[in-house]
Parts: structure tokens; C-alpha cells; sequence
């Protein structure tokens, strides 16, 4: 049997409004709250609420036999409650079905596996509390910000009780080896491994609407017969993406829901074929190898690495900068201030040092397409002098204790 794992990011930022040097340390309001709400109302009407209606749907039609996983982050389930409330009580009806698994991660999408190791366990355990309590299940499986794994990620991960972790099936990483095989990470003594199968993914994330492409139109019988054509031995295909993908960034009239809601039927037509979460495959599956990650690895652009986020002096900088004052703002916080720690764990996510990315090759539309901004050194002088007007708060609250 070939288990079928379809896992998507759910994630949504908070965006700094436009803070320039005039509003450090006159202002305090960091985040564009008006633009923020409207983007995740408009993502939940194009995306979350018609597309986890489709697959309530295909949960209950298959009866339990098509299975699937979310990562929600901390910081979409912040806009859920504020802004669109429906979205969240959407997501818990599909948890109710028993056909959804939900994951951990970082509460607000961080890097704090390189900045903090302190602040990466302190998000993941409130993340995995609030999964518990909104979902009604502790996660065992552990999707790292950005899909980012590594040997020393994947050891920290099992130290916090995962029994799985996920990882992109880079080829630099696999070479010859099959990413439809579950591994152990080097150093790990009891977390699996599962790679997302990227090809496959993409195809359906990245390139099904794109019209110069050789096998456009992807229909469910081209995609069909392509997971019949694989190798007998594989044992599991992940296909990882974006939900985003189902109506903002495939929009509606491309198919892109017609596409999903016959793609159960037709692979489950199929004996070899069965719909699993990632705990559900990995309670299955035993390791084939051990599989070495010494250096992070990112579902991100073509060099699958951490260059989309620390790949110029800009980003880089701005990463010092934001966790010089990690030790500072969570000894402060809970005596007192935890509308400081709030505010600096929303500056932790991932998308603000997206934002400062340089790189203007074969990825770069795709990160001026995500970014607020009209340069990235505008994204970087907004995202310092929040920083600089924090840091400036941060030492009135010491110097009053």
C-alpha cells in the first residue's frame, strides 16, 4: 500500500504598518491592523471557508477513507478569533470529522530555531497547548516554520515528545534515495522522518495554472495516473503546500477545486492507494535509513536553504537584532509587560525578514508577489525602527522594576 499524506500551511503574518523614524518612541502601534483584517477576510472568503467546505464534504462522503493534515500558526489563529471567527469554527468542524490531523509548530512561525533555542521551546509548547485546547488533540507530528529541518531541529523536536517531524525531499539531500520512503534523522534515536514529495506537490501548488507549462491542464486523471506510475516500493507521498494554494493563489476559475474534489475518488478507486495523516503513516511505516540533514533545510525557492530569509546583510542584521533582546523582553514579560513579549513574538515570524529578501532571479517574483513592500530595504528600515522603538521600551521597563 502507498500511503497518500496531504498536509497544508495555514499562516497568516501580522503586517507591520508603514513606521518610520518620526514614530520611534512616540508610537506604539506597529501593526497595520486595517490591512491584516482585510487580507484575512478576503484569503477566508477566496480560500479557508469554500475550500474547508469542499473537504468536509469529501471527509464525509469518503467516510473516514480520505485523510489529511493542517499546520495552523499561532498568528492566523490570533486573525481567525479577531477578524474572521467563522474560519475558525470551520477548521474545528473538520477536526470533529476525526479525519484531520493537526500539527505543531512554532506559535508565531519563527526562526527562533537558530536565534533562541529558549524561545523555540517556549513557542512550540504554547503552540501545542492551543492546539490541544481548540482542536481537542496534543500534536505528534512537528512541522518546523517553513518546513526548515535540520538533524539538530529534529532532535530538539523529539526532546518536546514529536514522533514525527517533516522535511522537504530536497535532492541535494536524498541523492539517489526516494523521497516516498520515511527515514531517521541523524542523531535521533525514536522521531521519523517524512519528505514531501516536491515534484508532485509543486505540480499542483506552483504550476496548475500556468499555461506554458508542458503538461497543463493538470487534470485528477493526468495526476492520477502519474501516483500509478511510480514505483510499486514507494510506501508514502507527501505533498506538502501552501492552503493558500486552493483559491488565492490558484484562483477558483483555474479548476483548482473541481481538480480536489475528485481526486479522492479517483485514487481511492485504487487499492495501492490510501489517504493517511502523517502520524497515521508513520505509525505504519518503519524508517528505511538514517538520513543525514546537517545543514537546514527550507521548502523555500530553488536552493531549498535558508537564503530567502538570512541571505543578505539586511536580513541577517535585522535577525541580531530581533533576538539581542529575546532574553530581555521574556524575563520582563511575565513581571509585568507582556504586551512587550506579545509584540515582539509577532516580530519573530518568518515573513518580515521574507520581506528584506534580495534575490531577484528564478524566485524573485515570487517574493515580490508575497512582499507589502516596494523595495526590501523598505521592509528593513520599517522592521528597524519597530525594533529600535521596542528596544527603547524595553529598557524603561527595566529601569522601573
Amino acid at each position: 500500500m502507498t500511503s497518500i499524506v496531504f498536509y497544508f500551511q495555514v499562516h497568516q503574518p501580522f503586517r507591520l504598518r508603514r513606521y518610520t523614524f518620526f514614530d520611534v518612541n512616540k508610537s506604539e502601534e506597529y501593526f497595520d491592523d486595517t490591512e491584516n483584517a482585510r487580507i484575512v477576510r478576503r484569503v477566508a472568503e477566496k480560500c479557508y471557508l469554500p475550500m474547508n467546505a469542499l473537504l468536509l464534504e469529501l471527509a464525509e462522503r469518503h467516510q473516514g477513507r480520505f485523510r489529511f493534515a493542517f499546520s495552523v500558526s499561532g498568528t492566523a489563529l490570533d486573525q481567525f478569533e479577531l477578524w474572521s471567527p467563522e474560519t475558525l469554527e470551520s477548521f474545528r468542524k473538520l477536526a470533529r470529522t476525526g479525519c484531520v490531523e493537526f500539527l505543531g509548530e512554532t506559535s508565531h512561525h519563527s526562526l527562533s530555531f537558530l536565534g533562541d533555542e529558549e524561545e523555540f521551546r517556549a513557542q512550540v509548547r504554547d503552540q501545542k497547548r492551543r492546539v490541544e485546547k481548540l482542536f481537542g488533540a496534543v500534536p505528534t507530528t512537528f512541522r518546523n516554520t517553513e518546513l526548515v529541518c535540520s538533524n539538530r531541529i529534529a532532535r530538539l523536536a523529539e526532546e518536546e515528545g514529536f514522533a514525527t517531524i517533516l522535511c522537504e525531499g530536497a535532492d541535494h539531500l536524498l541523492g539517489w534515495r526516494s523521497p516516498h520512503r520515511l527515514y531517521r534523522p541523524e542523531g535521533s534515536e525514536r522521531i521519523k522522518l517524512l519528505l514531501r514529495s516536491y515534484r508532485l506537490s509543486d505540480d499542483i501548488a506552483f504550476r496548475f495554472s500556468n499555461r506554458g507549462w508542458g503538461e497543463w491542464p493538470l487534470t485528477t486523471e493526468k495526476f492520477s495516473q502519474w501516483m500509478h506510475e511510480l514505483p510499486e516500493e514507494d510506501e508514502v507521498v507527501g505533498l506538502f503546500m501552501d492552503y493558500e494554494t486552493f483559491g488565492e493563489h490558484q484562483w477558483r476559475e483555474t479548476g483548482i477545486f473541481d481538480f480536489m474534489r475528485h481526486l479522492p475518488r479517483a485514487l481511492l478507486e485504487s487499492p495501492r492507494f490510501a489517504f493517511q495523516t502523517p502520524a497515521q503513516a508513520c505509525a505504519r511505516l518503519d524508517p528505511v535509513a538514517r538520513l543525514d540533514v546537517p545543514h537546514p533545510v527550507s521548502w523555500a525557492d530553488a536552493e531549498r536553504d535558508l537564503t530567502a530569509w538570512l541571505g543578505n546583510h539586511m536580513q541577517r542584521a535585522a535577525m541580531d537584532a530581533l533576538y539581542s533582546l529575546a532574553p530581555r523582553v521574556r524575563k520582563i514579560g511575565p513581571a509585568g509587560h507582556p504586551e512587550l513579549l506579545a509584540r515582539w513574538r509577532r516580530l519573530s515570524t518568518s515573513d518580515h525578514l521574507y520581506y528584506m529578501c534580495t534575490k531577484w532571479f528564478s524566485d524573485g517574483d515570487v517574493h515580490k508577489y508575497f512582499s507589502p513592500y516596494t523595495t526590501p530595504h523598505d521592509a528593513f528600515i520599517t522592521f528597524m525602527n519597530v525594533i529600535d522603538d521596542l528596544a527603547r521600551r524595553i529598557d524603561r521597563a527595566e529601569q522601573a522594576r
